[in-house]
């Protein structure tokens, strides 16, 4: 019954990406800003590479490979996380992020050829790269291993 909980985390968190870029889709023109707090926008983008658009201009390629490594990604992270014991939460929530936000970007390469990203965060002239839900549970989840990694052992 606990790793119900983590697969359920993860289909929580690829319904909750899914949902953001159809409805962002829906509403916004690509490149498009909207205004939303000071530092803050929601912006339309379109990323054929991966993290910080690398390999962005590879010239098509990069969309089966990111999205084969996704694939490979998260089935080693849900046999991991399967092979957790109940105790081991933190990790199990943190592979439960990083694989539901690596499927979440997976569906749009595969539907798209591009992941759909729209978060943009900035300060003055300078943007952080766009992002979206995918990213941000990937971020959170990796955060919460290095936690996990850090914190020490009780006995």
């Amino acid at each position: 019954m606990h790793r119900l909980r983590w697969l359920i985390l993860s289909l929580l968190v690829i319904a909750a990406d899914q949902a953001t870029k159809l409805w962002v889709l829906a509403v916004l023109q690509p490149y498009e800003v909207i205004p939303v707090l000071p530092m803050f926008n929601l912006t339309l983008v379109f990323n054929e590479g991966a993290a910080f658009s690398f390999l962005a201009g590879a010239g098509g390629w990069q969309r089966w490979f990111f999205a084969a490594l996704a694939v490979v990604v998260s089935s080693v992270l849900i046999v991991w996380l399967w092979r957790l014991k109940p105790e081991e939460r933190l990790t199990a929530a943190g592979l439960a992020l990083v694989a539901g936000g690596a499927v979440g970007n997976l569906i749009d390469r595969l539907a798209y050829g591009h992941v759909v990203d729209f978060l943009d965060v900035y300060w003055r002239a300078w943007h952080w790269p766009a992002f979206n839900v995918a990213d941000s549970a990937i971020t959170v989840g990796v955060g919460l291993l290095l936690l996990e990694a850090l914190l020490p052992r009780r006995a």
